[in-house]
């Protein structure tokens, strides 16, 4: 059973940073994505970026490209999400998500390439 734990959500002042970390407890498959989700109150689920594992390419949503970074660690259980230049519309719970990928593709416009996510960790940005 994949299990997917988020961490590092707080509350920032806009211009801040935040880093966030999900971290996997296995993986179901060989070449898989994983993808930053967020979802605001009264809004539809949004992704945010996505990274391919193992080749580690990059996807990001063009509302946070330039802010936003995703990476993984050497040892490739875990993945973050660096946040930088905040803005009070990037207010939401971000979550984690896992899926396979057959061709080194990652949606960030699409949540149904992931099965598997996490509980989500909440991000509040004050003006």
């Amino acid at each position: 059973q994949v299990q997917l734990v988020e961490s590092g959500g707080d509350s920032v002042q806009a211009g801040g940073s935040l880093r966030l970390s999900c971290v996997a407890s296995a993986f179901a498959y060989s070449n898989f994505c994983m993808a930053w989700f967020r979802q605001a109150p009264g809004k539809e689920r949004e992704g945010v970026a996505a990274i391919y594992r193992p080749g580690g390419f990059t996807y990001s949503a063009t509302s946070v490209k330039g802010r936003f970074d995703i990476s993984q660690d050497n040892a490739k259980t875990s993945v973050f999400l660096q946040m930088n230049t905040l803005k009070p519309e990037d207010t939401a719970t971000y979550y984690c998500a896992a899926g396979p990928s057959a061709d080194g593709r990652c949606s960030v416009t699409s949540a149904r390439q992931y099965d598997y996510w996490g509980k989500g960790t909440q991000v509040t940005v004050s003006s």
